[in-house]
């Protein structure tokens, strides 16, 4: 039988041991010199920490489009936008029918919102104005003072055979939101609601000047009269931080000169966009609004930052791209068509 010297067996065995040592020194070393090249290469951009929603700096003026469309169900909800202050939604403009859900699928909370601007009286403009009352009551049990602003009255105009009547703004307040009126409950429902309603001149004259509505902690609105067949109309411009939104609503021909004058240099123009180029379009639709060439055109003589289409018919969604280069032949800056849901900034 074979044997081995003790000695033997130690050394292989102590061999053994030191090559697994020096196996695990070279896998060590490997390790340490991933890692030193590691912590000093640097972190690429997209890698760093990156501040947290809570520490983004709010746009000082924002818009939130609640619905870009108009009286059709066509998807889109009616005509209606929140203007954020310092990421605080606090201005209303048009309550088209839609909007109620659209606020909720935004999560935007209206409890600090108390300005409500209307265009005009339209149904695809404040059909939903009692749902969003309601949904800023329930939000505070503090007592609520709506400062509601939209057109005078039909009696405030001349009136010619044919043409529909419509109530002031103060009077459609009355109808609404009175003790007798058909949802006079909310007053008192959740918190207590007062409304001061601002009935606005829509009269058309030469040279007329923006009235100013408000000025207070930095935040001027101010209105002119606008044109939209038989509707007493409105046209609203915001200036808030040093950035403006103004607003066309429902304008046809004869309202373009005061859009002109209060949209001069704003940042963003809200052109509400339902018609097509003639003949594009059934002819009695340009009696009430104005086509893709003459927005263009509007925009350009009042040296308009951006455009925002809404109010966005089938036929303009159709052909977006057809509007749009008929915009662009005289105005050559950014364009955007709405969608309900839309944040942009000015």
């Amino acid at each position: 039988m074979d044997t081995h010297p003790a000695s033997e067996v130690i050394t292989r065995t102590l061999d053994a041991a030191l090559e697994r040592t020096k196996a695990a020194i070279r896998i060590a070393l490997c390790i340490i010199s991933v890692l030193c090249i590691c912590f000093a290469l640097p972190i690429p951009a997209h890698a760093q920490a990156r501040p947290s929603t809570s520490q983004i700096e709010a746009p000082r003026l924002e818009l939130v489009v609640l619905g870009s469309g108009g009286p059709g169900a066509t998807g889109r909800a009616g005509s209606s936008y929140l203007v954020l202050l310092d990421g605080v939604p606090r201005i209303l403009v048009d309550a088209g029918p839609g909007s109620f859900a659209r606020l909720g699928e935004a999560h935007l909370s209206l409890s600090k919102t108390d300005i409500v601007l209307l265009t005009h009286l339209h149904i695809d403009h404040v059909g939903e104005l009692p749902g969003l009352f309601k949904a800023r009551a329930v939000s505070t049990g503090e007592a609520i003072n709506f400062r509601v602003f939209g057109p005078e009255g039909s009696n405030g105009k001349p009136h010619k055979q044919g043409d529909a009547s419509f109530p002031s703004t103060s009077r459609l307040m009355h109808l609404l939101f009175d003790k007798q009126g058909a949802y006079g409950y909310l007053k008192d429902f959740s918190a207590p609601v007062s409304i001061q309603a601002t009935d606005i001149s829509t009269r058309l004259q030469s040279k007329q000047k923006p009235q100013l509505l408000l000025n207070e902690n930095g935040l001027r609105i101010q209105a002119i009269a606008g044109h939209h067949r038989d509707a007493p109309a409105v046209i609203y411009r915001i200036d808030y931080g040093g950035k403006s939104i103004t607003f066309s609503g429902d304008i046809d021909a004869q309202g373009l000169a005061d859009l002109r004058a209060i949209a001069q240099d704003t940042d963003l123009l809200v052109f509400n966009t339902v018609v097509l180029d003639p003949p594009g379009s059934p002819s009695v639709l340009y009696t009430l609004h104005t086509p893709p060439k003459a927005i263009g055109e509007v925009a350009r003589d009042a040296h308009v930052g951006q455009l925002l289409l809404s109010h966005i018919s089938p036929a303009v969604e159709e052909d977006n791209a057809e509007v749009e280069a008929s915009v662009a032949k005289a105005f050559t800056r950014p364009v955007t068509f709405a969608e309900d849901g839309l944040r942009i900034s000015p």
